[in-house]
Order: C-alpha cells, then structure tokens, then sequence
C-alpha cells in the first residue's frame, strides 16, 4: 500500500482543504484563499501558521518559504497593505 501521495486537510482562514502531505508553499498558500493571487503578484499578504508539526508548530510563511503540511494545520492570511 502506498502512502505517497495521502491527502490532509489544512484549514485556510476557515476553509477547509485536501492537500497532499508534503510541503506548500506561500504562493500555494494565498492562492487557496486567494485564487487571483497568481494574477496580482504585487500584492503582499501576511501568512500565519498553527497547529504545524512539533519542532515549529506555528509561526509565519515568508514569500517564496514553504512549510510541511500537517492534518488540522490552519493558515491565517491577510493583505499587508503594501505594494
């Protein structure tokens, strides 16, 4: 039995979403919440994470960082206001 590509559910400002048990990045991330992101890159938006694995079980996803992908993890994401 192959446990590759086993799906998690990761909560993205209230939203609940399968995602495979890997990493995701911050792009991956703003676009679940925000699925125009890719179209409007320079807009900056704050991620927060918690509920993360055991060495970093919450803290903030930097553009272009990524971070491993656990079940309930929840993703919090705001518009920054820059530009």
């Amino acid at each position: 039995m192959s446990h590759d590509r086993k799906l998690v559910t990761i909560v993205v400002e209230g939203t609940e979403h399968q995602w495979p048990k890997d990493d995701i990045s911050y792009a991956e991330v703003v676009t679940l919440e925000v699925p125009n992101y890719p179209e409007h890159p320079e807009i900056t938006y704050a991620v927060k994470y918690t509920r993360g694995h055991g060495n970093k079980p919450e803290g903030i996803l930097a553009p272009g960082g990524s971070v491993k992908v656990k079940d309930g993890m929840i993703f919090n994401v705001s518009e920054t206001g820059q530009s």
